[in-house]
């Protein structure tokens, strides 16, 4: 007696198996399978979660030795018909590419950027913030030149409570920018951050809706009780492997700021 058929599984049991999986899966395995799967696949809620650096770093990245197209992002993102909520964008990104998610993707709710994005489009990201008032997780590799971004997340997105900025230079003028235009986030993660202790104790006075701070392994403070008082009414501040100096390769503060007007001027 036969067993049962992959193309008789249920279509919604289906789906919501595959918007479990990656997009690799999405795109080498599962369409090859059978016609039923193949039409999953396809369905928008796999599409959701789009995470392009996987493909630059997995099976595909033979395809897109030169990087990935605008138009494999259009394609990919198109499968979403607009129900993308989290997209993790490849390196080399185009500004087409950039606005063609900016107006296709309005329920998107977590956005990650490299550096070299942030670096790039430092100038064109702010004008996309609007579309995107679904907006709620912020992930950014330099927060330099970011303040217009603050603000226009201040006017446009109302539910945005978390940001990412690992490994980021926060100095004084980022810091007075996320108190003004970002004093009621929730979350916030600057592990591996350069970041002075002024600047530290700018955000733990001004942000007082923090629940969570994770400053880890920072170079430029060092945690003692009077930060550990400033920062008494957030319930996770973590601070351990933060120290004044980078002992291993005296580190002192670079005005990242000057590196874009460099850019600006050339």
């Amino acid at each position: 007696m036969s067993g049962p058929k992959w193309e008789d599984l249920n279509m919604d049991c289906l789906v919501n198996v595959l918007t479990r999986v990656g997009i690799e899966s999405l795109l080498l395995g599962a369409p090859f399978v059978c016609q039923s799967w193949y039409k999953a696949s396809l369905h928008p809620s796999c599409w959701q979660i789009v995470n392009f650096q996987k493909i630059e770093r997995g099976p595909l990245s033979w395809y897109f030795s030169d990087g990935i197209t605008t138009e494999f992002i259009k394609s990919i993102i198109n499968r979403s018909r607009g129900n993308a909520t989290a997209v993790r964008l490849p390196d080399n990104c185009t500004e087409e590419a950039l606005r063609y998610i900016a107006d296709e993707c309005p329920a998107l709710k977590v956005l990650y950027l490299s550096d070299n994005l942030c670096y790039r489009y430092f100038q064109v990201i702010p004008e996309l913030i609007s579309k995107w008032k679904n907006l709620e997780q912020l992930r950014l590799n330099s927060l330099s030149k970011m303040g217009k971004v603050f603000e226009e997340i201040n006017c446009h997105c109302k539910n945005f409570h978390c940001l990412y900025a690992f490994g980021a230079y926060i100095g004084k003028d980022t810091a007075s920018a996320i108190v003004t235009f970002l004093p009621n986030i929730k979350y916030l993660h600057i592990k591996n951050a350069n970041i002075d202790r002024g600047s530290l104790e700018m955000i733990l006075q001004g942000c007082k809706e923090l629940v969570l701070l994770d400053a880890r392994d920072c170079v430029g403070y060092e945690c003692d009780d009077q930060l550990l008082k400033l920062a008494s009414h957030i319930s996770n501040f973590q601070h351990e492997g933060s120290t004044r100096f980078d002992y291993e390769d005296y580190w002192e503060p670079i005005d990242h700021d000057s590196i874009y007007d460099d850019y600006l001027s050339d």
